[in-house]
């Protein structure tokens, strides 16, 4: 197997005296799905932020792609632009459609993007809504605007923070799709935050369970819902309370 992309090396991150995250061991290969089950405030979303370079762990250190990124060595930029994060909340501009697609592009200088807005646009579904204002989308099509957004840089990476929360059964359909494609035609790889189980055994090649800020268990996703090696992840798929 090649060298992962993200190695995790006990990693730690507090604020204060409080610790949210402790990660003593964590690879994530390249063009998998990492889909990430726990209950709220397990450290779920802060592992997406020291992945996404958002932040800097309080000790130990990240690696990606083989550089290493720690305190001492903040990520360049250029490694930060092979990640991109798409939250629950889109926070979209004031702005049509095209333009919130073609911001990030923007900011990047680079001056002929229409091509790539339209190709976003098109594999999102939205092409008939690019001179719409964003302030007029429903909840499912502002997602997939920011999903457009995100894929238009064309990213190593994928993060994904609860895309699917409080959708419609047709929204989550077309962005499970959206997701899907991105993985498997784009060459993407995905790390998503989900509650829902069904979504994480559908897509995932890996499913990883955190609960107190720890990784439980980290499985190829037949193994983890079918067999899983710890018995709180048995617990937890099954809806008991494991914290």
């Amino acid at each position: 197997m090649s060298e992962p992309l993200y190695q995790l090396r006990d990693v730690t991150q507090s604020y204060r005296d409080r610790t949210v995250l402790k990660v003593d061991h964590l690879d994530i290969q390249a063009g998998e799905v990492l889909a990430l089950l726990g209950p709220s405030g397990a450290g779920k979303s802060t592992l997406l932020r020291l992945l996404n370079f958002l932040e800097l762990p309080s000790a130990g250190q990240i690696s990606f792609r083989g550089q290493v990124i720690n305190g001492a060595n903040p990520a360049p930029l250029a490694v930060r632009r092979r990640v991109t994060t798409v939250f629950q909340r889109p926070v979209l501009l004031n702005r049509s459609v095209w333009d919130n697609v073609r911001y990030g592009l923007k900011l990047r200088g680079e001056r002929n993007g229409e091509a790539a807005v339209a190709g976003a646009l098109e594999q999102v579904g939205l092409t008939s809504y690019a001179r719409q204002q964003a302030r007029t989308l429903s909840g499912g099509e502002a997602q997939r605007v920011a999903l457009a957004r995100a894929l238009v840089l064309r990213p190593d990476v994928l993060l994904l923070d609860e895309p699917t929360a409080n959708l419609d059964p047709y929204n989550v359909s077309l962005i499970e799709q959206i997701i899907q494609h991105a993985n498997s035609e784009q060459g993407a790889t995905v790390i998503m935050v989900t509650h829902n189980l069904h979504q994480a055994h559908r897509l995932g090649t890996r499913v990883g369970l955190l609960l107190d800020g720890a990784i439980v268990e980290v499985a190829p996703t037949d193994q983890f819902f079918e067999a899983p090696a710890d018995p709180r992840t048995g617990r937890f798929i099954h809806g008991e309370m494991v914290y």
